[in-house]
């Protein structure tokens, strides 16, 4: 679990230093050209992140011109969110946000076992999130009834 963590940091520092974004920022984005205009709840279960740090991180990303914010004209509370072109462009440029040496190694595996490798992944994110219930899910609500975590970020793996 520590070489994991590790080599997720390690990822994350890589990818902040070619776009100048969070790992955060970036699923955040992700989740906003794939929702289109989208309440900051809905980006919270698509990000698998709190509404709090969803929140913050939409703020960032606000300021370097990424995102747009308005509020509903049928109902002041709501806020929507949406991309940019800049917004776009940034996630054009972006790299994956798994190393293409493991998208590679993982696409080159067949299908039985990437799909034990994803339930072993599902089963241990249960058991780390009942052991820690405050944590909350670490995926999106429509992973649910699946076969577990979406390894591919939303990409492509050619």
């Amino acid at each position: 679990m520590r070489r994991i963590a590790q080599a997720i940091d390690v990822r994350s520092r890589e990818i902040a230093r070619l776009t100048g974004l969070t790992l955060p920022q970036l699923m955040v984005l992700e989740a906003v050209r794939s929702l289109g205009q989208v309440t900051t709840q809905e980006l919270s279960r698509e990000a698998a992140m709190s509404a709090s740090t969803v929140v913050a991180v939409l703020d960032k990303l606000l300021a370097k011109g990424l995102v747009d914010r308005d509020r509903s004209l049928v109902d002041r509370r709501v806020v929507h969110t949406r991309l940019t072109a800049a917004g776009a462009e940034a996630l054009k440029a972006a790299p994956h946000l798994l190393h293409p040496g493991f998208l590679a190694a993982f696409a080159e595996l067949d299908d039985a076992e990437r799909s034990q490798l994803a339930r072993a992944l599902h089963r241990i994110e249960r058991l780390m999130t009942t052991a820690a219930p405050e944590v909350g899910p670490l995926r999106p609500a429509s992973e649910e009834a699946g076969d577990g975590p979406d390894l591919t970020g939303g990409r492509p793996t050619h």
